[in-house]
């Protein structure tokens, strides 16, 4: 025992000299010899557990992901022998047997369509290739639907069996992949053709990237982690979600489950309240100014023309609404979930000081606003709390204001 407790200490010493090199300016191959050396004959599993420990150390969750490419450089050929995955992986409609689809789509628009678009454009000098490239780019841009899968569906099982640093790392990946697609899109109308290529093909090499370790590392951790029941939560909330570049998706055969001997009751009267001058029905939370069945609570928080989500005072997801256009994706996976790793690294340390704030009563709400796409989108923060001031945690709403913005002159109910 001792000895795997030596080891550890000395891969997780040797991460932190390869990721101080790697910050004063090393490249990849000056490192990959002695990353090599130390985790050539140890699995992506344990390379995880030694990062994630050393980020639950203090070390910023940017400085690990640097290597990333590392890892990729030198598992290429050797690491689908650590871990070859399981035949389930294979099965038509399995949520893994999906995921690979997409990275084969993503793949065939690349090589097939945006490479060859970019070329004519570029080198040949075609004009008919550059509306041909800006469609491959906006299919390209799809690639959303295949990481907020991961994020939303796949990293909030990981960290539930206790696996934190990777999603993290992979998380700010793919942030920074959508950033490099994103500029890429904008050079093609204001840049120099060539600069233009220099941006489409660094965010390809990217994106071929992250498909390797999605296939090599996360992948055969998730199907050594997930049970049944999780891998059938996955399929439906990634069929919520959609699907990236993949038409016909097969209908996954799930194992048999057996029926459940738990009965699901309609809830029961939780609270009393002032009289009302209607009768409560039995089963209705009563409140001081009137009574809901829990299936009328349901029915009213998904017709709400905005989006909400709260999170306890423990910083856990407790509940989010589901109507029928979410703005942002939210799965039932996510219930139980910390706030901090339900937003891209960069981001965490906004909203861990905004919870901060309403905690410590120095803040009520805090807002913001993005475009995305046609979308104007409000995003509202609230603090949450009783009659006696105590907090009880935090509200998100979320709004497409663009319609409302447009708004002029007045409609009345009556004429």
């Amino acid at each position: 025992m001792s000895e795997l407790i030596n080891n550890r200490e000395i891969r997780r010493n040797v991460l932190k000299e390869l990721i101080s090199e790697l910050h004063d300016g090393a490249s990849v191959e000056d490192v990959k010899a002695k990353f090599q050396e130390t985790f050539g004959d140890v699995s992506a599993t344990e390379i995880s557990e030694v990062e994630q420990a050393l980020i639950q150390d203090g070390m910023p969750v940017s400085e690990v992901q640097r290597l990333c490419d590392v890892h990729a450089s030198v598992f290429k050929g050797s690491i689908a022998q650590i871990h070859a995955p399981r035949d389930s992986s294979e099965v038509p409609g399995h949520p893994v047997q999906i995921l690979k689809a997409e990275n084969r789509g993503l793949e065939r628009l690349i090589h097939a369509s945006l490479l060859p678009d970019l070329a004519r454009w570029v080198e040949a000098g075609d004009p008919t290739a550059l509306p041909a490239l800006i469609r491959d780019l906006g299919q390209l841009a799809r690639i959303d639907l295949h990481y907020s899968k991961k994020e939303n569906v796949l990293f909030p099982l990981l960290e539930k069996h206790g696996i934190t640093a990777p999603p993290k790392v992979m998380w700010g990946v793919d942030d920074e992949i959508r950033g490099l697609l994103k500029d890429a899109r904008r050079a093609v109308d204001d840049e120099p053709a060539k600069l233009v290529k220099a941006k489409v093909e660094l965010a390809v090499d990217r994106i071929q990237e992250m498909i390797f370790k999605e296939e090599n590392i996360l992948l055969p951790m998730l199907l050594e982690k997930l049970t049944e029941a999780e891998w059938r939560g996955v399929a439906r909330s990634g069929a919520e979600i959609g699907y990236c570049l993949i038409d016909k998706v097969p209908v996954w055969a799930e194992p048999a489950v057996e029926a459940s001997a738990t009965a699901v009751t309609d809830g029961a009267v939780v609270e009393s309240g002032a009289g009302s001058k209607h009768p409560p029905v039995f089963g209705s939370l009563i409140m001081p100014t009137g009574s809901l069945h829990p299936r009328e609570i349901v029915a009213l928080f998904n017709t709400l023309p905005f989006d909400i989500t709260f999170v306890d005072k423990d910083d856990s997801v407790k509940y989010f609404s589901a109507g029928k256009e979410r703005i942002f994706a939210r799965t039932p996976e996510i219930i139980g979930r910390k706030v901090a790793n339900c937003h891209p690294p960069a981001s965490v340390h906004v909203v861990e000081q905004i919870v901060e704030d309403f905690r410590t009563g120095r803040k009520d709400h805090e807002d913001f606003w993005i475009r995305m796409g046609p979308k104007f989108v409000y995003i509202r923060y609230f603090a949450v709390r009783n009659d006696a001031g105590e907090f009880l945690g935090t509200l998100e709403v979320t709004q497409d204001i663009g319609p409302i913005t447009k708004l002029e002159g007045e409609k009345r109910l009556r004429g």
